[in-house]
């Protein structure tokens, strides 16, 4: 098991924030650059609903398959659409990803029960 690094996990992260943004433009009628609060909060909606059910149901957002990347339970598998949109949601507010474990697990993949690992 080889853990991505730091600099790949922001890849995929900024991939999946474009595409959810990108999302919430065409759907949602949201201005890109959002125009006031309640626009950022719809794109961060769309980050959480798409990183959340891709991650839960395939192991791995859009921006995580790209690079090569994917989420994963301790048994390997994944972890299932309630774990993933709690560590999604946790994800969007930043700081839980930026406290990591020597072994790079955030507070977001501790509380799902999950790690990040090169696919």
């Amino acid at each position: 098991m080889e853990i991505p690094s730091l600099g790949r996990r922001l890849l995929a992260l900024l991939i999946d924030w474009i595409i959810a943004a990108l999302s919430a433009v065409a759907l949602a009628g949201v201005d890109y650059p959002p125009k006031n609060v309640e626009q950022n909060l719809i794109i961060t909606a769309f980050f959480v609903a798409e990183v959340g059910l891709l991650t839960g149901l395939v192991g791995m957002s859009i921006g995580k398959r790209l690079l090569g990347m994917r989420v994963e339970n301790p048994a390997g598998r994944p972890i299932g659409i309630p774990r993933a949109l709690l560590r999604t949601l946790l994800l969007s507010i930043v700081l839980p990803a930026l406290i990591m474990t020597d072994d790079k697990r955030g507070l977001h993949d501790l509380a799902a029960g999950s790690r990040v690992i090169k696919a």
